[in-house]
């Protein structure tokens, strides 16, 4: 499963930081940032079925950034 989320994220130091985060907490995820794209997106990879979005977006607020899950598109 794939989850994205549109942060206020922008230096590559802060995404840095963050991904050490999500990977402490979050092992068997994937994540990268993607802070070319105008939404900063945050892609999130996980083996099974579920990503706890709001765990993730409480870990980001916990930094100080905000993040909220983009609906899919058609």
């Amino acid at each position: 499963m794939v989850e994205v989320f549109k942060t206020n994220v922008r230096a590559r130091r802060h995404a840095r930081q963050l991904l050490h985060q999500i990977h402490q907490n979050f092992a068997q995820y994937r994540a990268n940032f993607d802070l070319d794209d105008c939404d900063n997106i945050l892609r999130i990879e996980s083996p099974t079925d579920f990503i706890p979005a709001a765990e993730l977006i409480t870990l980001l607020r916990a930094a100080g950034f905000q993040a909220e899950v983009l609906p899919d598109e058609v």
